[in-house]
Formats: C-alpha cells, structure tokens, sequence
C-alpha cells in the first residue's frame, strides 16, 4: 500500500509544471490539461490542417532548450488561460488558443530559446489528445523513494520535478514500480494500468528553477542500475477522482 505524495500536470508540454491537489481521470486519455499544448518550432512536421499527435521531436523541449526546464505554470481551465513565471523572464499570462496570445508568447519566451536551436513558432494542440511522448494517451507514475536512491547515488540534494511525473507515490521501497510492468495499479477511484518504464532524456539534467545543466542525471541512473528509465507509463483503465493522500494499491 502506498499514498499520492504529489499530482502535477504540465499545461503547455515542456513548458512549465503545475502542482494539484485532486483530479479526476478519465479512462483512455491522459491528465486532463497535461500536455494540452505544446510548442511547434521552425522544423516541426505537426499538420495544423489534420491536427493529430506526432514524436516529440516537433516540438520544443528541454532537450534542445533546457532553458524550459526553468518555467513554471498556472491554468485556469474556464477561461483556458495559462500563466508561465521564470526567474529570467518574469511572468506572461495568455491564452494558447489566442493567435494574438500565442504570438506573445512565442516572443516572450524567445530568450531562452539559444540562436542556433530550434525557434518557437506557433501553440498547437488536439482534441481528445495530450501531448505525450507515449504513442497512446498515458498518466505517468513516479515514486519518491526511487527519486531518493538516484539522489543518493548523486550525492546531493535534487528537485523531483526534473522528472515532470503527473503522480507521486510514497511508502514503497526504491524501483519498486518497475516490477509493475502489466499490472494494475487501484490509486483513488481510478484504476490505471501500467505498460513501460519510462526511458529518461536530457531535459532531466536541468534544473527547475534556473533552467541550467548542473546534474548528471543519466549519468547517476546508468552508473548506480544499468538504464536510464525512471517511472512507468500507465494507462487510464477506469476513470475517477485522485487527490492527495489517496491510498494506492497494486492488484
């Protein structure tokens, strides 16, 4: 048995990270308003005119711009407003939707964004459909003590939203979640299956607040477990309400 530490969603995909304290889930799609959006870039084959999910290549992410990794986020889902705060940059509030509010933020964002790197230029988005770099719609699980071994094996202190994971669970004993793989998990109401770890990239190497390379995160999953997965994808099978201290259970 183990209980949600922590729910986030990430509005604008590699763009900003937002704490929640409930959800509710929705079978066959992922957080509701994580990844909603996410930003094309000057190279990017996403098709506007037959909108539909593509690698995440096509967009901008922390990969190629670690600067993102510094952004942080709030929506208000009525009004599908998002508001990005970064220490260098300030604050913007604006609606993705909004081609004037789009391109206000595709300049606003644009020093972070290095001259010789893929550039900003357009918010898109497809219905039904978060952005995810997982071909099917899923919910991302991560769990604390896993977060504390790579920590460990660090030897400092380090921000677990380099792992921009939806879920938290605390109370397991380290990796536990990688022997979940075709399992189902029972957190709150909703019932989620779990298909694969999830394979770690570059964008956790930065830090949070300051959007700068300071850590060798796949460096430390290599060296301490062989791989550098952290987290399991998992699908949303019954929907229903998640909030914080909810128990969880694998069946």
């Amino acid at each position: 048995m183990c209980t949600v530490a922590a729910l986030w969603r990430h509005p604008i995909k590699s763009h900003g990270r937002e704490a929640l304290d409930t959800v509710t889930l929705i079978a066959g799609q992922t957080m509701p308003w994580d990844r909603h959006w996410a930003v094309t870039h000057d190279r990017s084959k996403f098709d506007a005119q037959n909108p539909a999910w593509v690698t995440c290549r096509n967009f901008m992410i922390g990969v190629s711009t670690p600067g993102l990794a510094g952004l942080w986020a709030t929506l208000d889902t009525d009004s599908k407003t998002v508001t990005l705060q970064h220490q260098s940059l300030g604050s913007l509030t604006f609606q993705p939707d909004n081609p004037a509010g789009a391109a206000r933020f595709v300049e606003w964002v644009q020093p972070l964004c290095p001259p010789d790197k893929f550039q900003p230029t357009g918010i898109v988005s497809v219905q039904d459909r978060g952005m995810t770099d997982s071909k099917y719609p899923t919910v991302s699980i991560m769990n604390l003590a896993s977060h504390a071994a790579v920590a460990e094996q660090l030897g400092k202190p380090l921000e677990y939203e380099r792992w921009r994971g939806n879920i938290w669970l605390d109370g397991l004993d380290a990796w536990e979640e990688n022997n979940w793989i075709g399992k189902d998990i029972r957190i709150g109401d909703a019932l989620l299956r779990i298909h694969e770890p999830i394979e770690r990239c570059m964008h956790t190497a930065a830090n949070p607040h300051t959007g700068e390379r300071d850590t060798d995160t796949l460096g430390a999953l290599r060296g301490g477990w062989g791989h550098q997965n952290f987290g399991v994808n998992a699908e949303v099978i019954e929907g229903g309400q998640v909030t914080l201290q909810n128990k969880g259970q694998v069946l």
